[in-house]
């Protein structure tokens, strides 16, 4: 089956990378606005939940990871609703729309007074998330080329992972410097700096002409497609519920200053973008054994990270592997899902976020019970291991159904994308 996102879009070899330079900036400002929250967490809660935190800062910032866990919602509800409404819009029109929308909603981030109000804000900030990751994977894989469908969704996930070694580090700093709301108003800049460099290079792109909304929301009827999306769900919840939490874990546990807890970032978004171009190049080999490879190591890096969190190298290394493990996750469970939603793909390619932030919203929720239980800042990293096995048990149920399928004769689809899924 040939989707339109598979035809390479023929441009100089120096457009096309300023094409991917700007999908790769929209994920920039998107990391950048999803994750400075975690660097940022106790700045928040003591200012927006002033009573709180003079009585309580543990539970003042469990009760902050609401934010995150408001975004990641906002991700789950707008990529499949956007992607299935939107599949027919020319992807350029999309993304702008998108970027826009994201600019408006993180300046009213910025300078909305309540906490309920912020927590409203999130949410709708988040909304375009999914779609915009899902659009520009679309687009880049076809400026990519055939058979490199990973390494374009890498290249997009790129921005994401390179803003947790460069923005989210700095915006954290300047959110400490001063103040949370001048952090969000940086990262509004960033996204209208996108729109324009989108505007500028990225290649006019048809949309779908065969998509309608109930093609699109057929991908909700083969079981294949819900075993990606909970493996991404559940297993990815393993990286969030530690990640949430990173900043009083490297003042709390480590004992670190709070100055120290951008270079902790650092550390886990050079992970991140370590693992992101490798799970891309693998899952292009072979999507199972990346999965099972990746599960297993972020596993082994969690159970490292909550043995030795106490000392500055465990924190620090620990962040690092984790950052590239669940990593590396990201454009294999992306590539799975477009494996196995055979036509559905504009609501394929973002529902990958979505998944991912079911488990962004499911990590900070379980990381931020276990803290107002009184278990302390290492326990959501036990949560993040229980969460990753119960994804490794997910991942080999979805792949032990395609074994059986294949057994009686059925097509089943591998990372290659040649073979559509039949359910």
């Amino acid at each position: 089956m040939t989707h339109a996102s598979d035809e390479p879009t023929t441009l100089s070899p120096a457009r096309t990378r300023f094409a991917l330079l700007a999908l790769a900036l929209g994920g920039f400002g998107i990391g950048s606005t999803e994750f400075v929250a975690m660097g940022l967490l106790p700045n928040i809660a003591a200012d927006l939940l002033p009573g709180t935190y003079a009585a309580s800062p543990d539970a003042a910032n469990a009760t902050a990871g609401w934010i995150i866990s408001a975004y990641a919602l906002g991700v789950v509800v707008g990529a499949p609703t956007i992607a299935a409404v939107a599949a027919r819009w020319p992807r350029r029109r999309l993304l702008l729309a998108l970027v826009a929308a994201f600019t408006v909603g993180t300046i009213a981030s910025a300078l909305l007074p309540s906490f309920e109000l912020v927590l409203v804000a999130r949410f709708l900030s988040a909304l375009p998330h999914g779609a915009y990751f899902g659009i520009a994977s679309l687009v880049a894989a076809s400026l990519m080329g055939p058979g490199k469908r990973a390494r374009g969704v890498a290249l997009v996930l790129s921005g994401l992972t390179i803003a947790n070694v460069i923005g989210v580090p700095a915006i954290t700093w300047l959110g400490q410097a001063a103040g949370w709301r001048i952090a969000y108003l940086a990262v509004a800049a960033i996204f209208a700096l996108t729109f324009v460099a989108v505007l500028a290079a990225v290649p006019w792109q048809p949309g779908d002409p065969d998509a309608s909304v109930r093609r699109e929301l057929g991908a909700f009827t083969r079981p294949q497609v819900w075993f990606a999306i909970a493996i991404g769900a559940i297993g990815f919840g393993g990286f969030f519920a530690m990640y949430s939490y990173i900043a009083p874990l490297a003042t709390e546990v480590t004992g670190l200053a709070a100055a120290a807890v951008p270079l902790v970032l650092v550390s886990t978004g050079l992970g991140m973008t370590v693992g992101n171009l490798v799970g891309g190049r693998l899952a292009d080999w072979s999507v199972r054994r990346t999965m099972y490879g990746a599960f297993v190591a972020l596993a082994l890096s969690l159970a490292l990270l909550a043995l030795t969190a106490q000392w500055a190298v465990g924190l620090f290394a620990g962040a690092f592997l984790i950052g590239a493990t669940s990593s590396a996750l990201a454009p294999t469970i992306q590539t799975r899902l477009m494996d196995v939603a055979r036509d559905s793909q504009s609501i394929a390619a973002a529902l990958n976020h979505s998944a991912l932030n079911v488990g962004n919203s499911l990590g900070a929720l379980l990381g931020g019970t276990v803290i107002a239980a009184g278990f302390g800042y290492v326990a959501p990293i036990w949560v993040g291991l229980v969460l990753t096995f119960a994804g490794i048990a997910l991942a080999l149920a979805s792949f032990a159904l395609d074994r059986s399928r294949q057994r009686r004769g059925h097509a089943v689809p591998y990372a290659t994308g040649a073979t559509p899924a039949i359910d």
